[in-house]
């Protein structure tokens, strides 16, 4: 049954029109009203909204498990005429990047009202056992974690292009997801705040977003005693609503839209909350995300299936092991859900395969990790004393590069399926959606730079800094999609 979500607010009021946050003075006040009444309209439709995200649920669950119950497709099947690439180029090619997009406009609006497995978690955790959250699941490596090992896996398995992994990896997901809800959720979505594999990463991109829940702590401790009382709203992320100066953790489901005259759906200049509020925001898990993670890591999952470098290791691993006494580990198959074959691997997966694609993911994503982060260090240091808050508020200033590697990324695969029916012919707009995430980058690097005392000509350096540290993404680019 649904959950009685508009009886947990007070009657829905329009707003008195407020002054507009100091990031976004030249904000037309039309604008800012229209936005307050969006976020009261979310508010008040909360039960529409539970239906939307239950047929989201319902969609989900069909690419998830039907192209996994079909045959594999052949040589000649297309995209409109075989269910099984249909699913795969709805669920990879254009739903994934489509949320990315989303997350980037809008904030978290996806976590909130749409995701499947926040509905999921989130139902069962109103009728769970509501258990103590353990002190192991609040570790804030978590997002980090749990990227890292998907994005690894995911590759092992050929998650992009085998049904079957798809639903194993996804599947395993949504079913921890309604496990944690129905452990530990008492009405909270444990799951989405602490283990979901892509928290981290909508944290991030939330904070570049035109948009969010802004809050007035004067107006909200000004509010009647009487009067907050009747006033009660559902926090299912677990956001200190009052305090929150950050979009990373708010899910923009509007439950808290117009509590005490305070919270409201506000606009505000893309990327300043990483400006302002960076350097209190910031935290060491962020920069090993964006760099190790987004830029490292997801950039080499995505260069090795068409790499000549990659294809050399694979020869050379098999060599190497015969070397030092392992030849049988050459030809000693794999089982798919540890490793799966490609077109191009005769006889199926080796154990050799699976060293040289793992020896690949670790090797590129270090590598990366390495010449991205020197040159953000020595920008930090240019602009001072050495600072680990003043790197990890430099290291901000990379997401719309790393958001833009995943979202290319990821729609690779919509441009291949996509050529299979002629109709693809993308390179410029790669070329602006790269063109316009450098601009973003080295905007957000100078305004951070700003805040500094140092001297311009510093300042200036410090920039020149951090667009050293976007050559090297920008360089695997290029081969991705140009050169190989």
């Amino acid at each position: 049954m649904a959950p009685d979500l508009p009886s947990q607010a007070a009657p829905v009021r329009r707003l008195p029109q407020r002054r507009l946050p100091p990031d976004v003075p030249h904000m037309a006040p039309t604008r800012s009203l229209r936005l307050q009444t969006l976020g009261l309209w979310l508010r008040a439709h909360q039960r529409p909204l539970w239906w939307a995200q239950w047929a989201v649920v319902a969609v989900y669950a069909v690419l998830l498990v039907v192209p996994a119950l079909l045959p594999l497709p052949g040589a000649t099947a297309r995209v409109w005429s075989n269910l099984t690439l249909f699913a795969q180029f709805v669920f990879w090619g254009l739903w994934w990047p489509g949320v990315l997009l989303s997350v980037l406009l809008f904030g978290r609006l996806w976590c909130g009202i749409f995701c499947p497995e926040g509905a999921l978690t989130a139902f069962a955790s109103r009728h769970g056992r509501g258990r103590a959250i353990p002190h192991w699941l609040r570790w804030p490596g978590w997002p980090f974690a749990a990227f890292a090992l998907t994005t690894v896996y995911g590759q092992m398995i050929s998650v992009y292009h085998v049904p079957q992994a798809t639903l194993l990896i996804l599947g395993a997901s949504t079913l921890a997801a309604v496990l944690t809800g129905y452990l530990y959720g008492r009405e909270k979505r444990v799951w989405c705040r602490y283990l979901c594999p892509v928290n981290g990463v909508f944290g991030l991109l939330a904070r570049l977003a035109p948009v969010h829940f802004a809050v007035d702590a004067r107006a909200w401790d000004a509010c009647a005693p009487d009067r907050a009382r009747l006033m009660r709203f559902n926090c299912e992320p677990m956001v200190p609503v009052r305090t929150m100066e950050s979009a990373a953790p708010c899910h923009m489901c509007g439950r808290c839209a117009g509590f005490r005259d305070a919270v409201t759906l506000a606009p505000r200049l893309p990327g300043s909350e990483i400006v302002t509020a960076g350097a209190r925001t910031a935290t060491g898990w962020d920069s090993l995300l964006i760099i190790a993670g987004m830029i490292g890591l997801a950039t080499a999952a995505f260069l090795w299936g068409t790499s000549p470098w990659f294809a050399a290791l694979r020869q050379a691993v098999p060599q190497g092991l015969a070397e030092v006494g392992l030849r049988d580990l050459r030809e000693t198959a794999l089982p798919w859900w540890v490793l799966a074959s490609r077109p191009g691997w005769p006889g199926g997966a080796t154990v050799a395969d699976g060293l040289a694609l793992s020896a690949w993911l670790a090797g590129g994503a270090a590598l990366l990790s390495l010449l991205v982060a020197l040159p953000l260090a020595l920008a930090t240091r240019i602009l001072g004393r050495w600072s680990w808050p003043r790197f990890h508020h430099l290291a901000q200033s990379l997401i719309p590069v790393a958001a833009c590697g995943l979202i290319l990324g990821l729609s690779d695969l919509t441009v291949t399926l996509l050529r299979a029916e002629g109709l693809a012919a993308v390179t410029g707009l790669r070329l602006a959606v790269a063109g316009l995430a450098v601009a973003g980058s080295l905007v957000l690097a100078w305004q951070i730079a700003r805040q500094s005392v140092a001297p311009p000509w510093r300042r200036v350096a410090a920039t020149g800094a951090v667009a050293a540290a976007l050559l090297p993404p920008l360089g695997c680019w290029g081969l991705l999609f140009g050169w190989w």
